[in-house]
């Protein structure tokens, strides 16, 4: 385990932040110049530099970040505090929070002093990532001969960056406490819950996608994607379900081999094939568009350097919703942490666990065009410039930032089309409005029933404010959470069902969905924020002042208290 001693000293405090322009180029197109809301080290940026003031170069490079003069904003007194790469050298282990007990297995990657920073290479013809359940028997072999030389490479190097273990390692060491953020010592650094998840995990794959073709000597080979949002592709593919492929991994749930249909909304008591179907294209259409009102709903919220973890709260709908579902569909209850995929740490064994995070990535560019009325772009230089460390094909040690992976086309690749069923899947709006005072009979007032363990589902009586009610946002607050729990619960609003089941409904709101990690601090605490501005139309909410707010437990519901519920004007 990294040190969790904190040896930083706060100069000021100050929440106050500018943005400037900085560059046209898609590298970086600005750089927020900001006062830290938690530290505050004076610099000049100027070539004026009087002897005894900081060079923030210097210090940059210093704290493990790998940034130059020319992310500087000249002639002015700057501060950007984007998430740095850690130090390598600085890596620990990773243990169990709940009982102290080593995991089984060494995030740290290997040491080198040699980085360079990774210069996208010119794309001569793109790779098409195929989906998974199409593939052809060839291709099928050839995705398997690769894993199993890249799996070969176990045997003769274990310290060889191209190996599986080690590719698998590089998850565990962003998200299990075994990184501390560069400069922040006992500030664990986490690639989860925040908008670096996105860049971070498509960083991530495209290196192993690289490194697979390098090793059967096919630049144009391609990582399959789990079409798991599409009907044809909601079971495990078949290609890792052979015991005799390196595809194959033993820690999974045995009852969710195929042809079980995946469950996205995880924790459902729903059985019927047809029923889990309809559940999942629903939760996609609210999680990519119907709860979605600004990028940062989709994306995840701010996250920079010397923050803590950030909470689930702070992820993404379709990080929190989708993404958690599926890992904890595939782990093992059988193991203690739900191996292999459904824990962060052990997350990367899982071959399919790459072709899992593909459909992610895919969502992502779906995602960046379905028309909104809301920017989709994300302008924060701390965005921005957020930056992780990779080896690559080469085993080179490269620096890679959020900004430079924007555009996934630059990067060489693309997907396969495939139909998007839940784009359409809109929950009907209701038939005729719910009569609040029928719907409201045994709901409590908020301020008689908050803070409270979730042990049982609640019903809710929430006001609405008359400001702002064409966009409002339902905001639980304090969600506090065991960090080493799978833990789930869903959100209705003027549901008449005491104990609704299903989410294909016009009164679901939204979902929290937390995976086992294991950071620093084995308590999570944040708010959860669902946008109200669609289910509005679909229930017909008209002048009600009140709704009926409720909350219903799929897992772990006594490992979660939750300190108020209200509504808000959406900012």
């Amino acid at each position: 385990m990294a040190s969790l001693q904190s040896s930083c000293t706060v100069l000021a405090t100050n929440p106050n932040h500018r943005v400037y322009p900085f560059s046209t180029k898609p590298s970086h197109l600005l750089i927020n110049a900001r006062q830290s809301h938690r530290f505050k080290v004076s610099c000049n940026g100027g070539s004026d530099q009087k002897p005894s003031s900081v060079d923030r170069r210097k210090m940059l490079l210093g704290l493990g970040g790998l940034y130059g003069a020319a992310n500087l904003i000249s002639d002015q007194k700057a501060q950007a505090n984007p998430i740095k790469p850690p130090e390598f050298k600085s890596c620990g282990s990773a243990h169990d929070f709940a009982t102290g007990d080593p995991l089984d297995v060494n995030c740290c990657p290997p040491i080198s002093d040699d980085i360079k920073e990774y210069k996208l290479p010119p794309v001569h013809k793109k790779r098409v990532r195929p989906a998974a359940h199409k593939l052809s028997d060839e291709y099928a072999a050839k995705y398997a001969e690769a894993l199993r030389r890249m799996r070969e490479l176990d045997m003769k190097d274990p310290s060889d960056p191209r190996g599986f273990t080690q590719q698998a390692n590089i998850h565990c060491a962003y998200c299990n406490g075994a990184h501390d953020q560069a400069g922040f010592p006992g500030v664990d650094i986490s690639v989860h819950y925040s908008w670096i998840f996105f860049p971070f995990h498509r960083w991530y794959l495209y290196f192993y996608e690289r490194i697979l073709g390098s090793l059967i000597d096919d630049p144009t080979f391609a990582l399959p994607f789990w079409n798991w949002d599409n009907p044809k592709g909601m079971q495990l593919p078949k290609i890792f379900d052979d015991p005799n492929s390196a595809l194959y991994d033993a820690n999974r749930n045995q009852d969710h081999r195929p042809p079980a249909v995946v469950s996205l909304t995880l924790g459902s008591d729903a059985t019927d094939p047809v029923q889990i179907i309809s559940n999942n294209l629903s939760a996609m259409y609210n999680e990519m568009i119907g709860g979605v009102t600004s990028a940062t709903d989709f994306m995840g919220q701010p996250y920079r350097e010397g923050d803590p973890v950030p909470p689930v709260p702070q992820g993404g709908t379709s990080e929190r919703g989708s993404h958690i579902g599926v890992h904890a569909w595939v782990g093992d209850p059988r193991n203690k942490y739900r191996e292999d995929l459904g824990n962060f740490y052990s997350a990367g064994k899982d071959p399919a666990f790459y072709s899992h995070h593909a459909n992610v990535d895919r969502m992502w560019t779906i995602w960046r065009n379905i028309k909104t009325d809301y920017s989709k772009d994300i302008m924060d230089g701390d965005y921005l410039n957020s930056s992780f460390l990779f080896y690559d094909e080469k085993k080179q040690l490269v620096s890679v930032k959020s900004g430079d992976c924007l555009d996934y086309k630059r990067m060489g690749y693309e997907y396969e089309k495939i139909d998007t069923p839940w784009m359409n899947y809109r929950p009907p709006k209701k038939a005729a409005k719910a009569k609040i005072e029928d719907i409201s009979k045994g709901a409590k007032k908020g301020e008689k029933v908050f803070p409270l363990t979730l042990k049982e589902t609640v019903r809710v009586l929430v006001s609405i404010p008359r400001q702002g009610k064409d966009n409002q946002v339902l905001v639980l607050e304090d969600i506090e959470t065991d960090s080493t729990k799978l833990v789930k619960f869903d959100v209705y609003v003027n549901d008449e069902d005491d104990q609704p089941e299903n989410v294909d409904k016009a009164e679901y709101a939204g979902t929290f969905a937390q995976l086992p990690h294991r950071v620093h601090s084995k308590k999570s605490k944040g708010n959860l924020r669902l946008s109200l501005k669609e289910l509005y139309e679909n229930i017909d909410i008209g002048d009600d002042d009140t709704v009926v707010v409720t909350i219903v437990p799929r897992y772990s519901g006594e490992d979660v208290t939750i300190g108020g519920v209200k509504i808000i004007p959406a900012t």
